[in-house]
């Protein structure tokens, strides 16, 4: 598989047609997948989904210079600071929407990630959306970048196991929104799991 792929459960590749999509549907089916930023990365394995109509999205308002990444066409990346401090990373899906990132299981370049991050922790490497943008060396320069180009690289895994939802995390609106999803069982999870978990 070449660094530009993007595979489907089939192994067929998938397009920007995988992110021309619901986002609640693409958060959802993220799970499990691999993300990989110059070789750095892991298996996804809790996302976040917000849409124009969420009073907690970044798109809410309306287009600014800050989000206009997510109003672009689906399958790139909007990366923004959150509080001054940290990276985040989304994935733009339909317009004005987006999935964002929040956690990894690594499992590529765990020498860079330990560089990058000053531990050798597992479990503190990629938990949470700042600490995985830290592991994987993205920042603003990635904004607007295209997933199926370098340095990006995504490929979906296994589906095996169940998938939760629940309410999301860090935010003061539409607090009560079940949709953050995760990969039920995993000790990589930015927090404990509180919801509900499916197949």
């Amino acid at each position: 598989m070449t660094a530009t792929m993007v595979r489907d459960d089939a192994g067929g590749l998938l397009s920007r047609d995988f992110f021309a999509r619901d986002v609640v549907t693409v958060a959802r089916a993220l799970i499990g997948t691999t993300l990989l930023v110059d070789g750095v990365g892991g298996t996804i394995v809790e996302t976040e989904a917000y849409d124009a109509s969420d009073p907690a999205s970044h798109c809410f308002g309306g287009r600014t210079a800050r989000n206009a990444s997510m109003f672009g066409p689906p399958g790139n990346a909007y990366v923004y600071r959150s509080y001054g401090l940290h990276w985040c990373l989304n994935f733009v899906c339909v317009p004005a929407s987006g999935v964002l990132i929040r956690a990894l299981e690594p499992t590529a370049g765990l020498a860079r990630m330990i560089e990058r991050r000053g531990t050798s922790e597992p479990r503190r490497l990629c938990a949470g959306p700042g600490r995985l943008c830290q592991a994987l060396g993205i920042d603003i320069g990635l904004d607007g970048r295209s997933l199926d180009a370098p340095p990006f690289a995504l490929a979906h895994g296994t589906r095996d196991g169940a998938v939760g939802a629940g309410p999301r995390i860090g935010i003061s609106k539409a607090v009560d929104t079940p949709w953050r999803f995760w990969r039920d069982g995993s000790r990589f999870l930015s927090r404990p799991a509180s919801g509900v978990a499916s197949r």
